[in-house]
């Protein structure tokens, strides 16, 4: 079997209720550049290129999970952004034990979004501790 080392993610589409509500709370926790519009996306991009494309559906919208490696000095920082928005932030995937984790050595923590999406940040990749 070959395997190439050369793929990398470049977007995946996020369904919300309101893309420019969802992408704004993003990049604003994030700390994040302001979205970009093309199409009938609003894009957040992230450090190592790739785009988070929020587009609106009529549907439900169905929780999925993102997770993002950030270092221990944006770790604080979102930290305090959610606290100063009132979101909630657990320990684990499931939102049962509030707070923050040290898996592998590092510190985690779990919020949702506007529109229910399990949101993750992360100091150090699992397995990686």
């Amino acid at each position: 079997m070959l395997v190439s080392m050369s793929i990398e993610l470049n977007h995946t589409i996020v369904a919300t209720r309101d893309k420019a509500t969802s992408a704004r709370f993003l990049t604003d926790v994030l700390g994040l550049p302001e979205p970009t519009t093309y199409g009938p996306f609003a894009v957040v991009e992230t450090a190592n290129g790739v785009n988070l494309d929020f587009m609106d559906t009529d549907g439900e919208v169905h929780s999925q999970h993102y997770a993002f490696l950030i270092s221990d000095e944006e770790f604080d920082a979102v930290a305090k952004r959610l606290e100063e928005r009132g979101v909630a932030t657990f320990a684990d995937p499931g939102h049962s034990t509030p707070g923050q984790n040290t898996n592998d050595g590092g510190r985690g923590l779990y919020f949702d979004s506007p529109d229910g999406h399990n949101l993750e940040v992360l100091t150090v990749p699992y397995g990686g501790g």
